[in-house]
């Protein structure tokens, strides 16, 4: 290596300042392999002491060594940028610009700084004074260059492996249950353990629907999941953890498992700006950049996995991606299904204390009034009614498949606990003939084994206690009789398996989404709701509802029930059958929504000041010129039960109203004074009755 020195550059003044040498490579790898470039660059301290510099005025710069040019960060260029700054350093030696920066800011910085304190650049060409105009353009033009060249390298190498990718050749990291040989062909771990419990993770999530289920059914069932360590102390190894949400997550998003390769499900953060690194957010499937099918050996079909994700997404419960949420246990049946009919928002339940279904997303978001706020109850039972006449046609015969799937089910946990028992075995075996084998005088080593050993037989008794415990469970009950008539014919039977109490809430909100995709509400009036029903075929059903109000007067046509009952009143009917002829109408009170209650009846003749007919009837001695019982009594003094036996034996002659069912008495003169001959007696045996009776 040669410098091509020209005296005037170098001047007494630089070699009293410090002579950096800085060394850099990009990677450990570098680091490791490269050694001569390492060997190349350290050489440039020999080449300072050749250029006048003293030994004790020459530094080296070296830690930046397995460090990228484009990390502004590195700590010894940030040493050196400072150092110049200072005007401490004379010469900046390094192999290449390259070694330097990988970045225009970077570089022109020193630049910058080197021209102001005077300090001089060398590279393996020569020896350049950035305060000269040739130098410092010639200094810049390479830095772009370098610049430019990693950009090239990064571009050759992304469309190198960009053509490996479309060929499907690309060494992809496999998940768990997946195994590359020497050959580079890619089967099924030969552990049938991982077969198993990778392939009970799809089969409960096609049961079970959600995530969550899966994980609580592993934790309910003590089963471990299997995990191939990539990195780390345990690289290669094969772990079992507990299971996660996270680990039971990339295991059904992963397409691998269905047998596909697939690049470009990652993909940088819309935000990142130029020279930054942020997060990398998901592509949607059809954002993928490469997808070969068969490539791998599947667990599942590419069918079942796109359902997968799609269920996926559902569950996800977000607003922006109008999903319905995971099914759980709750008592509200439309949870997820009910959008509000005024802001399209997905609405919420309360329980305060019976099921209603709340939107207040314009109060906070725009601080207006709450949308709505619903009778859960009557909706539901519309709802329910509506999904029954839908599948009333439909001939569903689910019995044997769910047993089956339990009985399976079942087998699949047993399979992976005599799995768990068998490795725990031979663990136990292993770390005893490995204890066995050591040096007794060896007792670090004899130690480490004999608590390997312990763990092993640890492991072993939790699960043989597992599958004991498995083998003590009582198996699922099977369906009495009279449930499997009528899940024979599902379509006519179910309104009254329904109302049973034998479908968990949870089973019914599955069956209800079978069908139901989306159920718009919209308060028409404060006791009107109206229902879309939004079916999975994209047809709707439009609803009407009356569920119960707070007050009488919001109820719809309050001033024609008003109107109704005063008039009925007038001619002269009860209350009881007032409420019957209304209900029959079609009129409706606030908290029963089906018929109208005597005792409204009675709020609305009550607040009107129209008197009952029976109050009409004490105080009125005749009725269309016939007395009546109270009015006849009063005038001849009697008590009107006299009048009434005297009725019933037929002595007294009487006819009853047609309207209200009362007894009239004719208005004879002879009559009358027939009954006042008679009432001396019956008061006589009146005053005796008294007196034995006080007797």
């Amino acid at each position: 290596m040669t410098l091509l020195v020209v005296p005037d550059k170098i001047t007494a003044r630089h070699r009293e300042r410090l002579a950096v040498v800085y060394v850099r490579q990009s990677s450990p790898h570098q680091v490791q392999h490269n050694r001569e470039s390492q060997a190349n660059q350290y050489a440039l301290v020999q080449r300072a002491l050749e250029l006048g510099w003293v030994p004790e005025r020459v530094r080296v710069f070296d830690t930046d060594l397995a460090t990228s040019g484009q990390d502004s960060l590195r700590a010894d260029f940030r040493e050196l940028v400072a150092e110049v700054s200072l005007a401490h350093v004379g010469l900046v030696l390094t192999y290449e610009v390259s070694r330097v920066a990988r970045s225009n800011a970077d570089w022109y910085t020193l630049l910058d700084l080197a021209a102001v304190t005077g300090a001089l650049i060398a590279d393996a060409d020569g020896i350049y004074d950035p305060r000269t105009y040739n130098d410092r353009m010639l200094l810049g033009l390479r830095g772009m260059l370098s610049e430019a060249e990693l950009h090239l390298l990064k571009l050759r190498l992304d469309a190198g492996k960009m053509r490996k990718i479309e060929r499907g050749a690309y060494r992809q990291a496999l998940p768990t249950g997946l195994v590359r040989l020497a050959d580079d062909r890619v089967v099924k771990d030969s552990d049938q353990q991982v077969q198993g419990i990778v392939q009970l993770i799809f089969e409960r999530f096609a049961t079970l629907g959600s995530c969550q289920k899966v994980l609580r059914s592993l934790r309910n069932d003590q089963l471990l999941l299997p995990r191939r360590q990539t990195h780390g102390l345990d690289a290669g190894l094969l772990l079992w953890k507990k299971p996660s949400e996270s680990a039971v997550y990339q295991i059904l998003r992963n397409p691998a498992y269905a047998g596909a390769f697939v690049y470009g499900r990652m993909g940088p953060h819309p935000e990142r700006r130029p020279g930054q690194w942020a997060r990398r957010v998901r592509r949607r499937q059809e954002e993928w950049l490469v997808v070969h099918h068969d490539a791998y050996p599947a667990y599942i079909s590419w069918e079942e996995f796109v359902a997968n994700q799609a269920r996926l997404t559902d569950n996800a419960s977000r607003y922006a991606r109008r999903a319905r949420g995971a099914v759980r246990e709750g008592e509200a049946l439309l949870v997820g299904l009910v959008v509000c009919g005024r802001c399209g928002r997905q609405m919420r339940v309360a329980y305060k204390p019976q099921i209603r279904y709340v939107c207040s997303r314009l109060k906070s978001t725009y601080a207006e009034r709450p949308c709505v706020n619903l009778d859960g109850a009557s909706i539901e039972q519309a709802v329910v009614q509506a999904f029954f006449a839908a599948l009333a046609p439909a001939e569903l015969d689910l019995l044997d498949d769910v047993l089956a799937e339990q009985r399976a089910d079942r087998e699949r946990v047993a399979r992976q606990c005599a799995d768990r028992v068998t490795r725990a075995t031979y663990e136990v075996r292993l770390a005893r003939r490995q204890y066995d084998a050591v040096d007794p005088e060896n007792r670090l080593v004899a130690a480490e084994l004999e608590r390997r050993w312990e763990l092993a037989l640890r492991a072993e008794v939790e699960a043989k206690e597992a599958a004991a415990r498995l083998a003590q469970e009582t198996p699922a009950a099977t369906l009495d009789p009279t449930l499997r008539a009528q899940l024979q014919d599902l379509g006519h039977q179910l309104p009254s398996l329904w109302s049973s109490g034998r479908l968990r809430p949870s089973q019914k909100k599955e069956l209800l989404r079978s069908l139901i995709r989306r159920i718009v509400l919209t308060r028409l009036a404060p006791d009107s709701i109206e229902i879309k029903v939004v079916w999975v075929s994209g047809a709707y059903s439009e609803l009407i509802v009356h569920p119960p109000v707070h007050m009488a007067a919001n109820t719809s046509g309050y001033s024609r029930l008003v109107e109704r009952v005063l008039d009925l009143a007038a001619q002269g009917y009860q209350d009881p059958e007032i409420a019957r002829r209304l209900t029959a109408e079609g009129f409706r009170s606030a908290h029963t929504t089906d018929r109208v209650p005597a005792s409204l009846v009675f709020e609305i003749r009550h607040a009107h000041g129209q008197p009952s007919l029976t109050k009409r009837f004490r105080t009125q001695e005749k009725q269309d010129g016939s007395w009546t019982i109270w009015g006849l009594a009063r005038t001849l003094g009697v008590d009107r039960n006299w009048l009434y036996r005297r009725i019933i034996h037929g002595a007294l002659p009487a006819q009853r109203d047609p309207v209200h069912g009362y007894y009239l008495i004719p208005d004879d003169p002879v009559l009358l004074e027939d009954l006042r001959a008679q009432v001396p007696t019956w008061r006589r045996r009146a005053k005796k009755t008294r007196g034995e009776e006080s007797g």
